[in-house]
């Protein structure tokens, strides 16, 4: 006889489980902001060159993105509480060793490789399997908060981090993530279950007698690599991916991991630095919210060249401002506004092209295109402020790379499919 493990709130319990993914989500996001905080205190600390430094964030967000794909493979094999106590689990033991750390290659063991690998598989591909597995009404309302999590998450945490760095060093901030992420770890295991049948209930919105969803057909590893070499044959793919690479060397890239260090070049306290992020974030749910109206209602190829275009005028103007506050808050707000105003088109043209069933995985591809982008800027940003003392040349080539992308956007072809009808 099976023994079910009922919990309180009936059906409402999915919000239970939703609010803990919410909050490792947020775990997952501070954990790749911190190298963006961490870099001029650890440059001081060891003197380290700043393009050293940069290679453990750029390895960083790279694993962050690619390991999306196969960590959805991972929850379907071992199912979603073990994976995400897992990667919880390695999240604070790869920051919280590197307290020890005395050499370069140990940073990029721990703040790249490790942490980037655990962090990925506490991301978007997280959330969505949760949202599909417990909501059948609600989703996109869900998906919604917990797609802020990781975007927003990665900058509101920054002034918090910025004054512990102040306050204690960059050790206070590696102390700070490890007791984080492992104080999470009891908390998913006690209360996400891994499916709704396991404490008898349905899932949210389910009615008495609906089946229960059922799982992919075929190996999860297969449909992902299947997905990939199909859309690849498309030049819709190749114009979503650069110009969404290029969207991540924009954003998260060059400003998320590199724009404290550049107002510290210019004389602006770390933690008033961090604020001006935490800003960006903010009205990152206004710019993104507002997108997903307009995308419903005009061009995404439009839309996606005025988003682009500004970013990019707006990125090779930043440099030649006087760094004072009023000036980079308003950068703050507009750029903010700008952050990730590009997923809800970008979305929308692949779903147009790729059809909904495939469509899904073929934007998780697209997506580590964008953190791939944004590894690349991470270090080049590094390599050229190594290389010639300050920013100058990285934000005025990011900015060309975002007229680029606007011009990119317009060469997207537009497929109306036909709704696809469900299979047996």
């Amino acid at each position: 006889m099976n023994m079910v493990r009922r919990r309180p709130f009936g059906q409402n319990y999915a919000f239970v489980v939703a609010g803990v993914i919410f909050v490792c989500l947020l775990a997952g996001a501070g954990l790749r902001a911190a190298p963006g905080v961490m870099m001029l205190p650890i440059e001081s600390a060891f003197g380290w060159s700043r393009e050293t430094i940069s290679l453990a964030a750029a390895i960083g967000i790279f694993l962050y993105g690619l390991t999306g794909p196969f960590a959805a493979a991972l929850m379907q094999s071992f199912g979603i509480r073990r994976t995400l106590i897992g990667a919880l689990i390695l999240m604070s033991l790869s920051t919280g060793i590197s307290v020890f750390m005395s050499a370069p290659w140990q940073y990029v063991a721990t703040w790249g490789v490790l942490s980037g690998v655990a962090s990925g598989s506490v991301a978007m591909v997280l959330g969505a399997t949760v949202v599909n597995r417990w909501f059948v009404t609600n989703r996109g309302l869900m998906m919604g908060l917990l797609t802020a999590s990781t975007a927003t998450g990665t900058l509101i945490f920054l002034p918090g981090m910025a004054a512990l760095a102040q306050w204690g060093g960059w050790q206070a901030v590696v102390i700070t993530v490890a007791v984080v992420s492992a104080v999470l770890v009891p908390i998913a295991y006690f209360f996400v279950p891994e499916r709704p049948q396991d404490i008898g209930q349905r899932p949210f919105g389910a009615a008495e007698g609906d089946p229960a969803p059922a799982g992919p057909q075929g190996s999860a590893l297969a449909n992902a690599f299947n997905a990939l070499f199909e859309a690849a044959r498309t030049k819709t793919f190749w114009y979503l991916f650069a110009t969404f690479f290029i969207c991540g060397f924009t954003t998260n890239g060059l400003v998320g991991t590199h724009m404290i260090a550049f107002c510290g070049d210019m004389g602006m306290p770390e933690v008033q630095a961090a604020s001006l992020l935490a800003m960006m974030g903010l009205f990152d749910l206004f710019g993104t919210t507002a997108s997903g109206w307009l995308t419903d209602r005009f061009d995404p190829r439009k839309l996606l060249f005025v988003y682009y275009g500004l970013r990019g005028l707006s990125l090779m103007f930043l440099p030649f401002t006087d760094f004072n506050v009023y000036s980079l808050s308003i950068f703050a707000v507009f750029y903010g506004l700008d952050w990730i105003a590009t997923v809800p088109p970008t979305v929308k043209l692949a779903n147009e092209a790729f059809g909904d069933r495939k469509a899904p995985i073929v934007f998780g591809w697209i997506a580590a295109g964008h953190q791939l982008g944004a590894a690349s800027a991470a270090y080049f940003a590094g390599y050229m402020r190594t290389a010639q003392g300050n920013y100058l040349d990285a934000f005025i080539i990011a900015g060309a790379t975002g007229i680029v992308a606007a011009l990119l956007s317009l060469m997207i072809g537009r497929r109306r499919r036909a709704p696809q009808l469900a299979t047996a």
